[in-house]
Order: C-alpha cells, then structure tokens, then sequence
C-alpha cells in the first residue's frame, strides 16, 4: 500500500507534463515526467485488485450507457488581450465540440458546466506540476466533484512549468488529493488558438486521457506491459509530426501514431483503441464512481 500511495502522489504531480521549449516555439510534444515501470506495476497491481465494473448487468438503452461528465473551465489570464490568456467562450465551447467529437463511442460525453476567469499574472506565468502557484489555483477555483473535470488555461512562461503544454491527474490520484485533481493546458492549444500544429483542441483530448486512467501508448518502451492495454502495439518512444509507416518495435504492428495518447500532432490524432475505451471505463468505474 505504502508504495501505491508514493506513485499516487507522484501520478499527481507530474507524471503527464507535456513540454513545449520556453516561448511556446512549437515542437513535438514530450513528457517531463513519466512514472517508472515499477510505479507503474504497483499501481496496475492496485487496480487490478479493486477494478469495479463500468456497466451494470441490467440492460440499458444506447443514450443510458453514455454518462456525462461536466467541464468546468478556469481562465487564468494575465491582461485581456489574446496573447495575454483571455480565452473567449466561443473558444471553450470549440473545445467541448472537439471532446464529443473525439471521445464518440467511449461511454463518454461532455457539457460546458461553468466557466469563469481569474486575472493573476503569477498563476498565468507560472503555474505547472507541484508548484505552489497551481495548487492556490486548484484550490480556489476548483468546482464540483470526483466526477466532474476541471479545466484549467495558463500561459507556462516561466519557472518549473515553462514551455508545458499540458499535464492532469491521475483517477487513482483523487482520494489523496481531491483539490488537485484536473488538467492544466496551454491556453493557445484550445480550437482556433495560436500554438500551431497544436491548436484544433487534441491537448485536453490527450490530456483528459490520463484523466480517465490511460498511458502514454510508449509507456514502458518495447518491452513489459506498456500502457496496460493490449490492442495498442508496442511503441519504443514518443511519435513526432505524423510519421506514417513509423515502427519502433518489432512485432505488434506499426506505432500507433494516431492515437491520442501519443505525441503526435493534433492533425495527425484520431482514435482510441477498444482496449483504451475498455480501461478508461474501468478506471473512473473503481476511482471516480462513474458508472451506468
């Protein structure tokens, strides 16, 4: 249990930072944290002790078996201007738009809770994985519940968060640290915004990824059980651009570039495999109580 709890303060902090270089000049997306696969084993070794199952046995219409889950949204910004992180609704709508697109057929669907902004310029600059900025962020901004997803737009300019594109908790990572719980993303990665080749809104799809309990498809490299999910073949790192034909390991097939849980361009993103589909439901199912 000790080392559970160890990955799951770790799962919070950091494991899903996605790095862009200081400025926001775009290049391929990569993680600044990733858990190691012994922290990987136990956590896996916890769920499979505790899965609790998506779907009841009772039969349920097609609409019944979708639950949604509501998007609070929290605008950080530091002046009112674009380039300063005043993200417009019609931009925030985009973006719930793109997750129904993108999460169609998963169990899941989406509905614009609440949206509010906050001027502080250190939250904007600053904010990223365990520092004390985003946790006075979280902690005040933070609505409703386990179930409920809280998106937060920051700048990354400076400090341990400079350049990230993105990083989220992890459901396992809740019981310990419900405050922390949510994504944080680059404000210009929403629909319509200015980080280019990551701006169609792929970035809360990813990062809601990881939100909903999946790996990156390259956790674990060649070897081991990767991302835990057994339709997604084996990927030795991260994709870049849109490689087609792109195989890292032997076996298993070609790297699945496409999937969002890889790094490849928005572009260039499009699927979720069964498998990832299966694990998701499973996972908010045993850490959030999602279920049907």
């Amino acid at each position: 249990m000790l080392a559970f709890v160890s990955l799951v303060a770790l799962l919070a902090s950091s494991a899903a930072a996605h790095v862009l270089p200081a400025g926001n000049v775009t290049v391929a997306r990569t993680c600044g944290s990733t858990p190691s696969s012994a922290q990987v084993a136990a956590a896996e070794a916890h769920f499979s002790a505790n899965k609790k199952a998506f779907k009841s046995s009772t039969p349920t219409t097609a609409a019944a078996a979708t639950k949604t889950i509501n998007i609070y949204y929290h605008v950080i910004y530091s002046s009112t201007a674009t380039a300063g992180g005043y993200v417009p609704d019609s931009q925030l709508q985009s973006q719930t738009t793109v997750m129904n697109q993108d999460y169609a057929g998963t169990g899941f669907q989406f509905v614009t809770a609440g949206i509010d902004r906050t001027s502080n310029p250190t939250w904007f600059n600053s904010a990223g994985p365990s520092t004390s900025a985003q946790t006075a962020m979280k902690n005040q901004l933070r609505k409703g519940g386990v179930a409920d997803l809280n998106v937060y737009t920051v700048g990354f300019k400076s400090g341990s968060g400079a350049g990230l594109l993105g990083y989220s908790t992890f459901p396992s990572s809740y019981s310990g640290a419900p405050k922390d719980d949510g994504v944080v993303m680059l404000f210009s990665s929403v629909p319509g915004g200015s980080t280019a080749n990551y701006n169609l809104g792929r970035t809360l799809t990813h990062e809601a990824g990881h939100w909903f309990g999946l790996y990156h498809t390259f956790q674990g490299g060649c070897s081991g059980s990767g991302d835990s999910v057994s339709d997604t073949p084996p990927e030795a790192s991260a994709a870049s651009g849109c490689p087609t034909g792109r195989d890292t390991c032997s076996g298993g097939g070609v790297d699945p570039i496409q999937n969002y849980m890889d790094y490849s361009y928005d572009s260039c993103m499009n699927q979720f495999s069964a498998g990832q589909i299966s694990r998701m439901q499973s996972q908010v199912a045993t850490y959030r109580g999602i279920t049907v």
